[in-house]
């Protein structure tokens, strides 16, 4: 058999003329090189935010190896000798933990069903406000809580909720017995998910907004021609057309799933509100800096961030093949 002519060497060529070279195929390194020479000024951009990530976010890793040594104040900064799992093993069997831990989950499945779903129904309602002064005196007023302190924020919730606080007047002046809200542990979850909804939800509505302005027109006017009203326009168009926005944002909420509001707890519990206010965080702040007990809070705080972990990775997966959009 003969082999085939390649479409070079089947062209003729004309005498006293020198045949094309042929074109190398430039590799990944070779491309990535020539955009890097092309674009050094914005890649330059992303030096800074690179540092900041390894500075603050990538070295401290390192510390949690005291989660595996006996670490003392004073000593060597990665502790005096190696225990290997005796930490681990000793919150596995400290009922405080289960139940700091059963808190956490609480608390944060709690805040993600009320303040994740919120801001796309209030974001909703604000794109059907045709008045462009009434819509930004709305977003105005929505996006105000998030600029508050957290301690301000606290300090108003104490005072809402005190036994002589406006909530407790109004109960009396309906007959009412007054209630004692902080000191009460069966109170603070309503309390801390409603004044998480209150301060976080204005300001979850502002990526949903934007997202709705690259929705087409012209499906709006589809939807319409074949007979939908403003419900199955919503329904069919607007929901489908900020998904991938709302499902980058379910990811990221579970991500941070256990990383549940630690200074607003810090700031409203007391000691009478621990068997419901206690949380991970709070929890790993009393034992390694008010009990100075660092190793057993760095296996605490290692193992809180590995469940992180776990819930990010599950939720983009089932979200990748559930929906077909994803983090990565």
């Amino acid at each position: 058999m003969t082999r085939p002519k390649t479409l070079d060497a089947a062209r003729p060529v004309p005498p006293g003329e020198r045949p094309a070279p042929r074109r190398r195929r430039r590799g990944p390194a070779g491309s990535w090189r020539a955009a890097f020479r092309r674009d050094w000024q914005l890649y330059s951009l992303a030096i800074l935010p690179l540092l900041f990530f390894l500075i603050f976010r990538y070295a401290p890793m390192i510390g949690n190896v005291i989660a595996f040594r006996k670490f003392e104040p004073g000593g060597g900064i990665f502790g005096e000798e190696w225990v290997g799992l005796r930490y681990v093993k000793l919150f596995l069997n400290d009922p405080t933990f289960w139940n700091v831990f059963t808190n956490t989950l609480v608390l944060g499945a709690l805040t993600l069903i009320f303040c994740f779903p919120l801001p796309i129904v209030l974001a909703l309602l604000l794109n059907e406000v045709r008045r462009r002064t009434l819509k930004r005196f709305l977003q105005s007023v929505s996006y105000l809580p998030h600029f508050l302190s957290m301690v301000i924020v606290a300090g108003l919730v104490m005072q809402m909720t005190s036994l002589d606080g406006p909530i407790n007047a109004f109960l009396d002046f309906v007959g009412s017995e007054k209630i004692s809200f902080m000191q009460d542990p069966g109170w603070f979850r309503t309390i801390y998910v409603s004044s998480e909804v209150w301060q976080t939800v204005g300001w979850g509505t502002i990526l949903y907004l934007a997202a709705l302005t690259t929705i087409d027109d012209q499906l709006y006017e589809a939807a319409r021609m074949d007979g939908a009203g403003r419900w199955r326009q919503i329904w069919h168009v607007t929901l489908p057309g900020i998904r991938p926005t709302a499902v980058t944002l379910l990811i990221l909420n579970i991500g941070t799933f256990m990383a549940v509001g630690f200074e607003k707890v810090l700031l409203l519990y007391n000691p009478l509100t621990y068997p419901t206010a206690d949380v991970i965080s709070t929890y790993l702040y009393r034992m390694g800096l008010e009990s100075s007990n660092f190793s057993y809070a760095a296996a605490i705080g290692l193992f809180e961030a590995l469940v992180g972990l776990v819930l990010i990775l599950s939720a983009n997966v089932i979200s990748r093949r559930t929906v077909g959009t994803s983090l990565w």
